[in-house]
């Protein structure tokens, strides 16, 4: 028998040649500098970690850095926790690159200078967290190749699921390959891991490796291998067929198998019962220690096995000592963990119901005593509630999600306030144990909700906070209802209804700051929905926020008092009064204010055109989202929203699709779906049709949650398939976001912009039509409803009182393309207009406006400004690497024998006309005579004769000949 590679325990490596091979080759191009991931799914139990244990192996023989992470299944759900573990490896090797990244410590605590207080942790964001890791990673990368595994991601929290996004995001050149395993049997419909994976697959840098169970003649020779000639070939066949496949299902037969001494053992055929048979034949001690680990998870420390087994130390020994010889146990870092989960999980589900409740009980009893632990709250929370001890599972549930708030895990906060709401009625005097009220508990939940992104949860909880909450904190409840509500996009009405009935219950009190801030949100609401008298309700708020000494209140008015100026004119206070109310509120600490008067301070740049000084504010408003963890609050979303649009503007792609790159999933909730939509547009520009028509098919059911996703969208989808050759289709998708955009926002002035890509679209269109001869007069009667629509969105009052200057070059660019409508080309005279109107910063807009002037010029004969205008437009392109334009303006320059660049003309004369040039090219793709003919409207016999002409001047004697000759001279180009 051959030699059969085997892994550092013996198990060998039988038909999985392919897949080993693949691993290996991406490790070697990440040594190369090349990094990439490998995700690898599979059954449980099929040899996932089989692969990584000889990936590993062999990376350590080539000198690489091996860091391990894994997750576990135990329901603690404890945030970040692979990523802890790789970090925990590298505490004795590199402890000075870990204390060089101080956010490191909201994973391992005693990293901290001092002890971490909610004060510090303004400081430490979740995307300064990532960064943080990212950065190690690439610091270790650079002195030698690191393999980073990160095993069963099937149970990892939404928090480490959204770090590993971030992570492989941002692989290029680092000499680094991730490995992730996962079950494939274990993702349901719902699953969570669905739609990261999606998103995954999609980088370049990802690839996917499917292990699927061995054939029927693998499994023979995986038995063969394993047996070592121990089983007769009857046995052997046997097992493999009894395996069904599954590798550490036949290598627990063939345990079984041994272990009895049997030629037939009756092993049965479901997995657990094997896996069961093969305990039942250890000692009763050591099924004894097995079922008290099985309840403390994966891996469990020997003192807790030693408290919860009830075994005196030399009598816990031999039992472990048995499970590990007998491989149900491995030694990992002063734990105990099992060889498979499989294995943890057959042994856990056969206890009794009474012996579980008991050993969940003993487990929470010791954690009581390890107080400090990071985690130790939620491994709390989760073996009280087994245990249904349900006070001590409210007291820490409520624990571990003040931990989870202060590791920068949202998701997980919100889970655990959610596990304390539900056992609240069930717990006598709750808040004895829980130490907060169910209404704070319930804000809390509201609070973790919106920061995680999840806006609709957050005001489902601020509703119930309303409807338990009396006195004071029902109007403090009201009031974040309402700006909750308000955070929705058409939502604005019903907030203002909630805070009416604040201020019904505030308005005859004295002044306090509650007063103030009731106030405050009023005016804002007022405003927010036009009604009268909103100027001087926010002046009222003004001075009682004054009078009370609210310096938060006060910057919030200023922001609603700002945005009123705007409307009038005031330009120039407006923007004042935002620095004021920016600084007040950093001030005060109030974060929320703060973000809000920085994103009203970018907007207020941005509609004056000053576009570079709009990048600055969004981003140091988005810096500071990220320092203060609130990266996915409604304000931290809409600033990097904006960032994206505003460096997409400027001419910064890069830094635009960094913008809008997400640590997760696109439509997991309105604020990653809005920052998605803000990056398409760069996505179109750059080229990547592919990528872009999927995120814009994952986006569209998610329209009508806000106006600026059909915003976004539309504009995107026009010029995709625009760029693709097919204006129908621009036509529809213009058609379907306007009526969309309309029944949602009337009159929005971003109108005019899809209005101007519809007309473009119309005359796209009707040019084609001209050229089939198959006039449509529904092309125009679009135009002409897209140019009403755009006029009427003009005359509407935008935030500034009046168009700024993106809205104005837009509306020349609507009357530009209206004058395409008739020929196809246009009125010179209206895209210098145009051209000059798009001056103000929007570079990439400039050129596609030189485009169309060039050929709009060439029509007119005037060849050298068209010239010009092809050369200034195609070094925009190629700065900015927007392909698809690139292309455009290479096909119509060399359409008219213009050189682009320091291109040099051709020195030989163009043996062809034009009218050849265009058969012979159609016959280069391989059309008919009949085919050639009737895409040009000439007949089949005048087809023979242009053909007949130019084999004769290339001296050729078939068709595939003077194509290829006409490729050499340089006659054709493909």
């Amino acid at each position: 028998m051959p030699t059969v590679p085997r892994l550092g325990s013996g198990i060998p490596l039988v038909a999985r040649s392919a897949e080993i091979t693949r691993l290996r080759a991406a490790l070697a191009r990440a040594d190369q500098g090349q990094a990439g991931a490998v995700l690898v799914s599979g059954d449980a139990g099929v040899g996932k970690t089989r692969l990584l244990t000889d990936l590993a192996a062999t990376a350590e023989q080539a000198g690489a850095l091996v860091l391990i992470g894994r997750c576990v299944g135990s329901g603690a759900g404890l945030p970040y926790l692979p990523f802890a573990d790789v970090l925990a490896q590298l505490r004795g090797d590199r402890p000075e690159a870990l204390h060089s990244r101080p956010a490191l410590a909201r994973l391992l605590p005693d990293l901290a200078v001092k002890p971490l207080s909610r004060e510090d942790d303004a400081e430490l964001g979740q995307l300064q967290l990532f960064d943080a890791v990212h950065s190690l990673l690439a610091e270790l990368s650079a002195e030698r190749t690191v393999l980073l595994t990160v095993e069963d991601v099937h149970w990892a929290d939404s928090s480490s699921r959204n770090l590993l996004t971030f992570l492989l995001s941002r692989l290029s050149s680092q000499r680094l390959l991730v490995a992730v395993t996962y079950r494939a049997d274990e993702l349901h419909r719902r699953h969570p891991l669905r739609p990261v994976l999606a998103e995954l697959v999609r980088l370049s840098a990802v690839e996917r490796l499917d292990l699927t169970p061995f054939n029927a003649s693998d499994a023979t020779a995986f038995v063969r291998a394993l047996a070592d000639d121990d089983l007769t070939d009857v046995q052997v066949q046997r097992i493999a067929e009894r395996s069904e496949g599954n590798a550490f299902f036949a290598e627990e037969l063939l345990a079984s198998s041994v272990d009895c001494g049997c030629d037939d053992p009756g092993v049965p055929t479901a997995l657990a019962d094997v896996l069961l048979a093969r305990i039942e034949r250890l000692s009763p001690a050591a099924q004894q220690v097995l079922r008290a680990a099985s309840a403390g998870g994966r891996r469990v420390q020997y003192a807790r096995l030693h408290e919860v087994a009830g075994m005196a130390p030399p009598e816990l020994e031999d039992a472990l000592r048995e499970a590990v010889q007998h491989n149900v146990l491995v030694d990992v870092n002063e734990h105990y963990a099992f060889r498979h989960a499989l294995l943890r999980e057959a042994i856990y589900t056969d206890l009794l119901p009474g012996e579980r409740v008991r050993l969940h009980a003993a487990y929470a009893q010791l954690i009581k005593t390890e107080p400090g632990m990071r985690g130790n709250a939620a491994k709390l929370a989760y073996h009280s509630m087994e245990s249904h001890d349900l006070p001590q599972a409210l007291a820490a549930s409520v624990q571990a999600a003040s931990e989870a708030d202060d590791a920068g895990a949202p998701s997980e906060a919100l889970h655990y306030t959610e596990q304390a709401l539900k056992i609240w009625p069930a717990v006598a005097d709750p808040e004895s144990h829980a130490g907060v009220t169910e209404v704070k508990l319930t804000k809390m939940a509201s609070m973790f909700a919106i920061s995680a992104g999840e806006l609709e949860r957050g005001i489902a909880f601020a509703r119930q906070a309303v409807r338990i909450s009396t006195d004071d904190a029902k109007i403090e409840s009201l009031r974040r209802l309402a700006l909750a509500v308000a955070n929705l996009d058409g939502r604005e009405q019903e907030a203002a209804g909630v805070i009416d009935e604040a201020w019904e219950l505030v308005h005859d009190q004295p002044e306090s700051v509650n007063r103030a801030w009731v106030m405050a949100v009023r005016a804002r609401m007022m405003r927010a929905v036009c009604r009268p008298g909103a100027r001087a309700a926010a002046e009222d708020a003004l001075n009682s926020a004054v009078q009370t000494g609210s310096r938060s209140a006060e910057a919030d008015v200023l922001i609603t008092v700002a945005v009123m100026d705007e409307k009038d004119g005031l330009v120039d206070d407006a923007c004042s009064r935002l620095i004021i109310a920016r600084d007040r509120a950093i001030e005060a600490g109030a974060l929320n204010v703060e973000l809000r008067a920085w994103f009203n301070l970018g907007v207020n740049r941005y509609e004056q055109g000053l576009i570079g000084e709009a990048v600055k504010v969004f981003s140091e408003g988005l810096r500071r989202s990220e320092k203060n963890g609130l990266s996915w609050s409604p304000s931290g979303f809409q600033l990097r929203a904006l960032l994206a649009v505003a460096r997409y503007v400027a001419g910064d792609w890069a830094g635009s699709a960094e913008a809008a790159r997400l640590p997760g999933d696109p439509v997991a909730n309105l604020g990653t779906a809005i920052v998605a939509a803000s990056g398409l547009p760069t996505e179109v520009g750059a080229g990547r049709l592919d990528q872009a028509e999927l995120l814009l098919q994952r986006l569209r059911p998610e329209w009508r949650r806000d106006f600026q996703l059909p915003l976004f969208c539309t504009a995107a989808a026009v010029e995709l398939h625009g760029w693709r050759g097919r204006p129908d289709l621009a036509l529809a998708a213009a058609e379907d976001g306007i009526d969309t955009l309309e029944s949602i926002e009337p009159g929005l002035t971003g109108v005019i912009h899809l209005a101007a890509l519809g007309v473009s679209a119309a005359a796209d269109l009707a040019r084609r039509d001209r050229r089939r001869r198959d006039p449509e007069t529904s092309v125009l009667d679009s135009a002409a409803r897209f140019a009403d629509l755009g006029s009427l969105a003009a005359k509407s009052r935008p935030r500034s009182g009046k168009l700024g200057p993106e809205g104005l070059a837009w509306q020349l660019r609507l009357a530009a393309e209206i004058t395409r409508l008739d020929d196809g080309t246009g009125d010179p005279q209206a895209w210098r207009r145009v051209v000059d109107a798009f001056g103000y910063g929007h570079s990439y807009e400039r050129a596609l406006a030189r485009w169309r002037l060039a050929a709009a010029l060439l029509a007119d004969d005037a060849r050298d400004e068209a010239a010009q205008q092809l050369r200034l437009a195609a070094e925009s392109a190629d700065r900015l690497g927007a392909i698809p334009l690139s292309a455009a303006l290479s096909d119509l320059a060399r359409r008219s024998r213009i050189q682009l660049g320091d291109a040099v003309p051709r020195d030989t004369v163009d043996l062809l006309t034009p009218r050849e040039r265009s058969v012979l090219s159609l016959v280069a793709l391989g059309r008919t005579n009949r085919e050639v003919g009737e895409e040009l409207y000439i007949s089949e016999k005048t087809v023979s004769v242009h053909l007949s002409r130019i084999m004769a001047k290339l001296g050729a004697s078939r068709r595939a000949e003077a194509v290829a000759t006409a490729y050499d001279r340089g006659l054709l180009e493909s």
